[in-house]
């Protein structure tokens, strides 16, 4: 079965999100034949190159309820065994971010991409790391198992810019407009950080339409490279 997780970097339920699915695939019976890819989502596609504090920001954008919001992913995040620490968090552009775990996937595989997403969720929200500045980003990478040489002369460029676009540009043709939205198989989408229950029995009850399916003549339905959701 493959999952592919649409979310940002800069998205705290996103993580909370990431958190839960997690602890639902170790319950399910069929984990080891899950693989999962995260693909890419921006929040704020304009957000500056040059960080600001959150804080600031998202009072901008929403009021005085922004305090409130954060209070309320803060307890939440807890008890998934995140700290949160918005006082420190920047505003950042995370488009560099999602280069590097288009790298990572592409270079490295699945499973190293799952520890720099989970390294660059930890830095931005718990940290208060600039995850759209190359050096820091760097120091990510190479912490996730990523090559520091490979990861530097990536990022000094412009590779792998055009793959996330299209990314992107995939994820507004299916319909993602909000995140994290969790895609099994290419054809069931749950949309939020649902509880680890909830994920789990989608785990079981995608794994029991698979098996129930007959097995297509002449291969994938979705052989355009684009399943709707």
């Amino acid at each position: 079965m493959k999952v592919e997780i649409w979310s940002d970097v800069a998205c705290p339920w996103c993580f909370v999100g990431k958190r839960r699915f997690e602890q639902a695939l170790d319950r399910f019976a069929g984990k080891d034949g899950v693989e999962v890819v995260y693909r890419p989502y921006q929040l704020v596609p304009d957000a500056p190159e040059t960080a600001t504090p959150h804080r600031a920001w998202l009072a901008e954008r929403y009021g005085p309820q922004s305090v409130a919001m954060d209070a309320r992913v803060t307890e939440l995040g807890r008890g998934e065994g995140i700290e949160f620490d918005f006082d420190t968090a920047l505003h950042a552009n995370t488009f560099l971010g999602h280069r590097l775990l288009h790298l990572a996937e592409s270079e490295y595989g699945a499973a190293v991409q799952g520890v720099l997403k989970e390294a660059l969720l930890t830095a931005h929200f718990s940290r208060g790391v600039d995850v759209g500045d190359r050096t820091q980003l760097t120091e990510i990478a190479v912490g996730a198992g990523l090559d520091r040489d490979r990861v530097t002369a990536y990022l000094a460029g412009d590779e792998g810019s055009d793959a996330v676009r299209a990314q992107l540009a995939e994820g507004r043709e299916i319909g993602i407009t909000a995140v994290p939205t969790f895609v099994f198989e290419g054809k069931w989408a749950v949309q939020g950080g649902q509880e680890a229950d909830t994920f789990l029995r989608v785990l079981e009850q995608v794994a029991a339409e698979t098996a129930a399916e007959p097995e297509a003549p002449h291969g994938d339905s979705c052989a355009d490279g684009a399943c709707a959701v």
